[in-house]
């Protein structure tokens, strides 16, 4: 399946909050040591990753998503029961049914009636929403869309497989996405969603709605998913970039799924990208799933890096296999 979107229209999108939330317990790679047979240096050089958080135990996953939306609605500025669409992007809802976003929907108090509803497109999961909530405000079917990006990876993650479980953490990302004004600059200029279901099996977590069932592990093929995001995070950020009219050189920054930091490195060269364009924040959050890139993106923004007027671009690989990249001017 693909899906493609550029400027086109006559309402542009346009981010108006942004905010992100991580749990308060750290897991270190010391840490792990004790837990597995692993060592602080083998985790760095294989994936730059030297800390992540986990969820507490009273926690669920629409507890991180509401703290998150929570700053970001303060930051747009708007009332909440102004947002008319809210989107969550997670591979972990708190149950089956109903979605985590009616959940949050709820917890937000938000009375409006307005539509919720899940994503699932795991590590890409952001970036599916991301474009879904583009569709709906240039369609003008939507004015003010809350996008959430939060995963709990660690209640999934098997702590005596150590080519998994160093890898993820937990937290969340949210934006608030509405339209841009007459003469403002901000847009999203190009979407593009790839999924490759004959590839499901390099990386997957078993399990299916039955009653008393329990679901299993992840499970991950490293190499082939390390080869394939290569290939194909570089072929989307290519696409992307090309439907924008802009080549990698003309970036202010790249926010990339935080998966490893030499896939980020390397599909950023490949790109043309400039020298120190990628924001990183692997090192201390881990793989965090859907909620990776929004939290990457809010840290960037609350430190001064992302700045109005920024040509930016987002990618991001998850199970599916699923991808895609957006480029936007922030």
């Amino acid at each position: 399946m693909q899906t493609l979107s550029g400027s086109q229209s006559a309402f542009r999108s346009k981010i108006l909050g942004t905010g992100s939330y991580l749990p308060e317990k750290i897991l270190t790679n010391a840490d792990l040591e004790k837990i597995v047979e692993t060592t602080d240096q083998w985790i760095v050089e294989r994936s730059g990753i030297k800390k992540r958080h986990v969820i507490g135990d009273d926690q669920m996953t629409s507890d991180m998503a509401v703290a998150a939306a929570e700053k970001a609605i303060i930051e747009s500025g708007l009332d909440r029961n102004q947002i008319d669409m809210i989107l969550c992007a997670t591979t972990t809802p708190d149950m089956v049914f109903p979605a985590t976003a009616a959940i949050i929907q709820k917890k937000l108090n938000i009375t409006n009636h307005c539509a919720a509803f899940d994503v699932q497109a795991v590590c890409a999961g952001f970036i599916f929403a991301l474009s879904t909530a583009d569709q709906y405000i240039r369609s003008g079917s939507a004015k003010n869309i809350l996008i959430i990006g939060a995963d709990a990876m660690t209640r999934l993650v098997d702590y005596t497989d150590r080519s998994t479980c160093v890898l993820f953490g937990d937290g969340a990302g949210a934006m608030i996405l509405g339209v841009a004004d007459e003469g403002d600059t901000s847009d999203i200029l190009a979407t593009r969603l790839h999924t490759d279901g004959h590839l499901n099996d390099i990386l997957k977590c078993e399990g299916y709605v039955g009653a008393g069932q329990d679901f299993g592990y992840l499970a991950m093929e490293g190499k082939d998913v390390f080869k394939t995001a290569v290939t194909y995070l570089t072929e989307v950020m290519q696409e992307t970039l090309d439907i924008a009219g802009l080549h990698g050189s003309d970036l202010d920054y790249i926010v990339p799924h935080q998966a490893n930091q030499r896939i980020m490195d390397a599909t950023a060269k490949k790109v043309g990208a400039r020298e120190g364009s990628v924001i990183s924040t692997i090192a201390d959050h881990g793989n965090s799933s859907a909620a990776s890139i929004p939290l990457a993106f809010d840290v960037a923004v609350k430190d001064g890096r992302l700045k109005r007027g920024h040509k930016i671009l987002m990618e991001a690989i998850g199970g599916g296999m699923s991808w895609g990249g957006c480029v936007l001017i922030y």
